[in-house]
């Protein structure tokens, strides 16, 4: 399906305001977090690690912030092609968040070449959403789950390695992320885009404190 005017866009004002509140909140969040990381990254943290931090923070930022882009942008064909980049952005900030933990395993092959899976999967994602846009939406939110919970393979190698706190706030993290799946998919529930991003929001908000946790204790915490 390659016609615009064939998805359903019809949000009423009160619900793109919503959703756009939930968008903004979320961005300016997201731009502070970000910073903090990176400053902390900087005094503390090995040049690998300062990568890994680099790499999770553009991905969040670049995540919310073309999701608001496109939820905001008039239906037009210009938010046709937004479309592509909001849906391949999730893959991006999927593998992003898995980056800051896996990159402390990269002596280890097995994480290591974890961290290198979950960025070819994230590859395939985005080839899958842009080249064909508006199919597999089905697929796709089984990509995003399977990649999000994927980590479950290699949680004993990862809890070694990182705080306690962090793992722990991973895994309610990928709880709210999956929850909120039930309201992506809900299209006759008013506010139902506004509701997704809010458990969008929320779940990145818990993954980004893993992080900053990963970076503040130490794996025994």
């Amino acid at each position: 399906m390659n016609d615009w005017t064939a998805v359903r866009w019809a949000y009423d004002k009160y619900e793109l305001i919503a959703d756009g509140i939930v968008h903004g909140v979320g961005l300016a969040l997201a731009l502070v977090g970000v910073t903090v990381l990176i400053f902390y990254a900087t005094l503390w943290s090995s040049d690998g690690a300062l990568i890994a931090a680099w790499v999770y923070g553009i991905g969040l930022i670049m995540t919310i912030g073309i999701s608001f882009s496109y939820n905001a942008w008039p239906v037009s064909r210009t938010k046709w092609f937004l479309r592509r980049l909001d849906h391949s952005s999730i893959f991006v900030l999927i593998a992003a968040t898995y980056t800051p933990f896996l990159e402390r395993g990269a002596d280890d092959p097995l994480l290591l070449g974890m961290l290198i899976a979950i960025w070819i999967f994230a590859g395939c994602g985005i080839v899958l959403k842009c080249a064909f846009p508006g199919r597999y939406d089905k697929l796709a939110i089984a990509l995003y789950l399977a990649m999000g919970w994927s980590g479950l393979l290699v949680a004993g190698p990862v809890a070694a390695r990182i705080p306690s706190a962090s793992m722990l706030l991973i895994v309610i993290g990928g709880i709210i992320y999956s929850a909120g799946v039930i309201f992506h998919v809900w299209e006759k529930l008013r506010f139902q885009n506004a509701i997704w991003h809010g458990f969008v929001i929320v779940a990145a908000a818990v993954h980004y404190s893993a992080v900053l946790t990963c970076f503040s204790l130490s794996p025994s915490a």
